[in-house]
């Protein structure tokens, strides 16, 4: 049985299209003619319009706002592209919904995570090429091979030519103790030191900062994280390091959710910059004048190729 796939053809559904039809550029490839509709009681219909018989099928689709639907987009997309026989099939999810509901926080609690992992494996999938997990051992929740790829190289790279390699003043901030790892790798990348905010969460999408372990007076200080959801830490965290003597803030993450009241608090928060990446698209009412967004496309890009030229994936983290 073939296993490569004779050519490549890349396909996508609806959830980030400008980003699909960006890497499909960079590898050289128009996207595959695909419709991605629904009918009128809203199930969600699927039409390929090309031969895929033995191919190495991509299939581009973050599964964010509605996550559901974007979901069940890509399961149905992996299912038709199997049953038109593509020789090999990965789910390239720059940003994969459910992350954090990784484990039972307390007593009857799904672990959603797993059951979507388990989805995508059942829907007929051979691999999958991500971005930067909230947690990286959810590689594992896959019965398939996982390619985990890195954003915080892109966003370190921007900073670093922002401030034009100038950072005796700078200090990279984690906004928890679990984004200690991301923040220490960003930190080495520019060199600078490392402060952690020490916070408690009383709910769940509601944080309280107690205290800031470093020095962050007369700092610029960048916060680090691999997604900004309701973004109440992160402006609590800002507003805290202003507080404490940061002559400015600045923050960068991977994902960009920004749901509810992300917006309005981040427009009056401390923060100068927030930095995202494009795994998520930005809808026109969240493209505020503090918020910028850099493009993925070429890692993705580049890593779709090395995975159909079977060249090794951890050269390509090598480089990041």
């Amino acid at each position: 049985m073939n296993l490569h796939g004779k050519d490549i053809k890349i396909f996508a559904g609806n959830s980030n299209r400008q980003l699909a039809e960006e890497i499909a550029s960079k590898v050289g490839l128009p996207l595959g003619e695909a419709i991605v509709s629904k009918f009128s009681d809203g199930e969600t219909a699927i039409s390929i319009n090309e031969v895929v018989r033995g191919s190495d099928v991509f299939i581009i689709q973050s599964t964010c706002t509605p996550v559901n639907d974007n979901i069940v987009e890509l399961l149905i997309l992996v299912d038709a592209l199997k049953r038109a026989s593509a020789g090999r099939i990965t789910a390239v999810i720059p940003y994969f919904g459910y992350a954090r509901q990784d484990r039972k926080a307390k007593a009857r609690d799904p672990i959603s995570a797993k059951l979507v992992a388990n989805l995508i494996t059942v829907s007929g999938a051979d691999r999958v090429l991500t971005m930067d997990l909230h947690a990286p051992q959810l590689q594992g929740f896959f019965d398939i091979p996982v390619d985990h790829l890195l954003g915080t190289p892109i966003l370190a790279q921007y900073f670093y030519k922002k401030f034009a390699g100038n950072t005796d003043d700078v200090v990279v901030v984690s906004p928890d103790v679990g984004s200690v790892g991301r923040s220490r790798k960003f930190a080495e990348k520019l060199d600078v030191p490392l402060a952690i905010i020490d916070k408690r969460r009383p709910k769940a999408n509601v944080c309280e900062i107690m205290n800031i372990i470093g020095d962050v007076k007369g700092k610029r200080a960048i916060l680090v994280d691999d997604l900004i959801d309701t973004a109440g830490t992160v402006v609590n965290a800002a507003n805290a390091m202003g507080d404490m003597g940061a002559v400015e803030v600045y923050a960068c993450c991977t994902h960009g959710v920004l749901s509810g009241p992300a917006i309005d608090r981040i427009r009056t928060s401390a923060i100068k910059e927030l930095v995202t990446l494009n795994t998520i698209p930005l809808s026109t009412e969240k493209r505020i004048s503090k918020i910028t967004t850099l493009s993925v496309g070429d890692v993705f890009a580049e890593a779709i190729e090395r995975i159909y030229g079977d060249i090794s994936i951890s050269t390509l983290f090598t480089q990041q």
